[in-house]
């Protein structure tokens, strides 16, 4: 069974308070019995060989194969792998990352968890973000509204202009798609940095991300046309000349678009580099598509759950250039 489908129990499987995190994840061991169910749910599973069984516990908190006598820890292979960071500080990181509404910055992070340094907490962002985006999602379905918008972001580190400014303001193209929901309201979303708007960077992004014969509602952009031929419900509405404004038409990608924007502006300052905003946009669609959860626990256990099944990344993969 897809652990995603299973409805943990509040107080049983996360903590549903600050005090009640403390209790559970006051030592290294109390954290890695918590990942380590949350890893192996219906029991140990050899990364090597994939035997399941009950595994022989060996020193330095390694788990040994019964089959193949491989030896593997709880956090090998996932975004805590070789970290030097104690286990307690990433899930308190995980515990405020996911109870603040709006997110949290770097700095921020680094003042809270009081990290020696704001690159240790930019990176240990930058990992839990990699695991906000599950493998296998849902593709979005019924009616969906797809559109381009540009997000205006600030590169600290571009080069000093003549002027002396050691940062520039540039604008970044975004692809959106937002499921609406009758008679209204909106469902999940997706969002993609592309190069430009032509029908090679926005085609792959729709058929990935929208279930075969949903509607997909576009403008009059001929990036679309192929829409119908790929299996879409193509209802294209032009709004050049329109009596109704375009975020009356278009009313799910505008409001989303407007959001992403004061979000980027409000948690981050607008500074974010541009090769890095898919990460952010990865953050902004975790959350507002878990924005009716009434339980931030839930959010957390939601995010260390992803977090033991995602691939390790190191400071220099995250900072490598796109």
């Amino acid at each position: 069974m897809d652990i995603q489908t299973l409805a943990p129990t509040p107080g049983k499987d996360y903590p549903q308070t600050w005090n009640e995190f403390l209790d559970w994840f006051g030592t290294e061991e109390a954290c890695l019995t918590y990942l380590e169910r949350l890893r192996w749910s219906s029991g140990f599973v050899c990364p090597r060989c994939g035997c399941a069984g009950q595994a022989y516990r060996a020193t330095r908190g390694r788990l040994m194969c019964p089959s193949c006598q491989h030896q593997s820890s709880v956090t090998a292979g996932t975004i805590f792998d070789k970290t030097r960071t104690p286990l307690r500080v990433w899930l308190a990181a995980a515990w405020y990352l996911t109870n603040q509404k709006q997110g949290v910055s770097a700095l921020g992070l680094q003042r809270v968890l009081g990290l020696g340094s704001y690159q240790t907490a930019w990176t240990m962002l930058h990992r839990l973000r990699r695991a906000m985006v599950r493998p296998g999602r849902e593709q979005l379905r019924g009616l969906v509204e797809v559109d381009e918008t540009y997000l205006s972001i600030t590169d600290r580190q571009a080069p000093i202009s003549p002027k002396g400014r050691k940062s520039s303001t540039s604008k970044v193209l975004v692809v959106m798609a937002v499921e609406m929901l009758e008679p209204k309201g909106f469902g999940r979303i997706r969002l993609r940095r592309i190069a430009n708007d032509c029908a090679s960077c926005v085609m792959p992004f729709v058929q990935e991300v929208i279930e075969p014969g949903a509607q997909v509602r576009t403008d009059g952009s001929a990036a679309y046309r192929s829409l119908t031929e790929l299996g879409f419900i193509h209802q294209r509405t032009v709004m050049l000349g329109s009596d109704v404004p375009a975020h009356v038409s278009m009313a799910g990608v505008h409001r989303v678009a407007a959001l992403v924007q004061r979000w980027i502006l409000g948690t981050h300052h607008g500074s974010v580099q541009p090769e890095h905003l898919d990460a952010y946009l990865d953050e902004f669609v975790f959350r507002f598509n878990r924005r009716t959860s009434n339980s931030r626990g839930l959010l957390f256990y939601r995010l260390l759950q992803q977090a033991v099944a995602t691939a390790p990344v190191t400071y220099r993969d995250v900072v490598r250039k796109a």
